[in-house]
């Protein structure tokens, strides 16, 4: 069977979503995770999921699920933002995920579930929300852990606590699909619309503090410094020419976060807490990149004279996708978008990630313009919006 979706009534969804946060600039958004915006949003969006005929259920970390009777497949993606985040990024999937779920119902067609997970973007750690409910990591141990302002977890998901119950158990679900946009070039640049994930990259974050010794900025004399930026400084031209025997032309890695103290212009920097990351699709890869990491902090603290600490190491391994799950996507591709589809590697971190602990997995992109994303002009086209809701629609058919 064809699952007939409501393109009008996807978009329109898709739109509302973005007006939860809307930035004022371009269609930019700003729902960081547990802020109003992101609370607002995901009430409106248990809302639709029971008019949908799904049974809505916020879970302790308030990721939302819309439950179909009995076992199911599992779509979605995430609703939060990046403090300056795009309209489509997490939402563009979990709005199919829910057309998809409605439009198969009202076809007679297989039963959908779907997702909207919280703290993927990171306020917290890593793709915090599905973390915790993969068992990736503990509720305690994610309730430790803080964001740039100090507040934990525990603090932060306590403004849902009446909205919440108990976990939903992973069993009653068949495999998980998740749609994105790429959030890179590639697709865009080939003028193609769909691209079947073949597997998702691994990713190591950790927090690197460098604790000096603060001073007026006019009367110390330069020798006489011990200037955290300084070390960060020495630190960010080091690490790029220590790594470049390692990795590979698609490694990345980003210094994205940086804090001083006191952060004043007559104040040499007694403190430098800066955020590193790195991805690759090679685990041991990863491993050998923090032993660089930390060696070229220690060496830096050393010959400068500061302090160094290293916060936790945050991580995920890269992941395969599931081979039926992606048949089910190509197959739906080479119908939908003939001859404009690729297999191509996710270099981004995703939900799918965790839950692949849990159930098989997969996923696919449709195009990012110009390669944009993480930003208040992140945009896809629609016809490319609908192209993927399409071949979302004709995989759960035969998945």
């Amino acid at each position: 069977m064809t699952i007939e979706i409501n393109k009008n009534r996807f978009l329109t969804d898709l739109h509302t979503l973005r007006s939860f946060g809307a930035s004022g600039v371009g269609k930019g958004v700003v729902r960081p995770a547990y802020s109003d915006a992101d609370i607002a949003a995901r009430k409106w969006l248990a809302v639709r999921m029971e008019e949908a005929g799904l049974q809505s259920r916020f879970d302790p970390v308030g990721n939302l699920f819309g439950l179909a009777d009995g076992p199911s497949l599992l779509l979605g993606s995430h609703s939060d933002s990046q403090p300056e985040g795009g309209w489509l990024d997490g939402a563009f999937g979990v709005i199919a995920a829910l057309e998809v779920a409605r439009a198969s119902r009202e076809r007679g067609g297989p039963p959908v579930s779907v997702v909207s997970f919280e703290d993927e973007e990171g306020r917290f750690g890593v793709t915090t929300g599905s973390a915790v409910w993969s068992d990736q990591i503990s509720l305690a141990d994610a309730d430790i852990l803080t964001d740039y302002q100090g507040i934990t977890f525990a603090q932060a998901r306590d403004c849902m606590a009446n909205l919440t119950s108990d976990f939903v158990d992973p069993a009653q679900f068949s495999g998980f699909i998740e749609m994105h946009i790429e959030q890179g070039p590639t697709l865009d640049s080939a003028n193609e619309q769909i691209g079947i994930v073949s597997d998702i990259v691994g990713i190591r974050d950790m927090r690197i503090t460098f604790e000096g010794r603060q001073n007026h900025a006019g009367t110390t004399p330069m020798h006489l410094r011990r200037d955290a930026f300084q070390a960060l400084s020495a630190f960010n031209l080091a690490i790029n020419e220590r790594l470049r025997d390692v990795v590979t032309p698609s490694t990345v890695w980003t210094i994205g976060h940086v804090s001083l103290h006191p952060n004043a212009s007559s104040i040499v920097p007694g403190r430098a807490v800066f955020s590193m990351q790195w991805r690759d699709g090679d685990a041991t890869r990863l491993g050998r990149m923090e032993k660089i990491i930390r060696m070229t902090a220690r060496e830096i603290s050393e010959g400068i004279g500061v302090s160094l600490e290293f916060g936790p190491l945050l991580g995920l391994e890269p992941v395969a996708m599931d081979q039926g799950l992606r048949t089910a996507l190509e197959v739906g591709a080479e119908i939908v978008a003939s001859g404009r589809w690729r297999v191509m590697p996710s270099g981004a971190l995703h939900d799918a990630t965790n839950v692949s602990r849990l159930m098989p997995v997969a996923m696919l992109f449709v195009p990012s313009i110009g390669g944009i994303s993480h930003a208040f002009d992140e945009d896809t086209a629609e016809v490319d919006l609908v192209a993927g809701l399409r071949v979302l629609a004709r995989a759960v058919c035969s998945a």
